[in-house]
């Protein structure tokens, strides 16, 4: 290996080792807001209804949830790794007065109780998804909703896929509709 390719690959190989260090949850993805159209057309697109709960896991700063109860009136659950995110989001949520509407958790969202959810929110990496695809088949209720921002649920199919082109970059939103139970 030549001199100048093994200080590449060195400084690599460091980043490489220190993100295999980190407890499993920081590695489901990097915290990456969604643009605020493509929010909106998430929830348009699970048919978020007024008094319903909407979770959002790695919620980040919380437009996702806020944007669900000043614009559909539903409440919302967040939960978040990240504690200087968690206080971003609770401080934008006591701002707009939505406390009642919207309580942000620091946790593991591996960890996390999804079984009071009507519509789940992701951004994670399609990986990521994975890890959390049998918890959400075996702790949501019948007809609850998951969207994904831009990766799929291997595996799943989708109820309907949507397109929103934002900044010169098209974002895709999955929608997953968990079975209703037959009478």
């Amino acid at each position: 290996m030549s001199f100048t390719l093994a200080r590449v690959l060195s400084p690599l190989a460091v980043a490489l080792a220190a993100l295999a260090q980190l407890p499993e949850a920081e590695r489901l993805a990097p915290y990456v807001p969604s643009p605020q159209p493509v929010v909106e057309r998430m929830l348009e697109a699970a048919g978020v209804k007024p008094g319903e709960t909407v979770y959002d896991l790695g919620c980040g700063d919380g437009r996702i949830l806020i944007t669900a109860a000043e614009r559909f009136r539903a409440k919302g659950v967040g939960i978040e790794l990240s504690p200087r995110l968690v206080k971003q989001a609770q401080e934008m949520v006591r701002k707009r007065g939505l406390q009642n509407w919207i309580t942000i958790l620091e946790g593991d969202l591996l960890e996390a109780d999804v079984s009071g959810a009507d519509v789940v929110t992701l951004y994670l990496l399609t990986s990521s998804n994975a890890r959390l695809q049998r918890k959400l088949e075996h702790a949501l209720k019948p007809g609850a909703r998951v969207v994904s921002h831009d990766f799929a649920m291997r595996g799943w199919k989708p109820a309907r896929v949507e397109k929103v082109a934002v900044s010169n970059r098209t974002h895709t939103i999955y929608v997953y509709a968990r079975p209703k139970r037959q009478p």
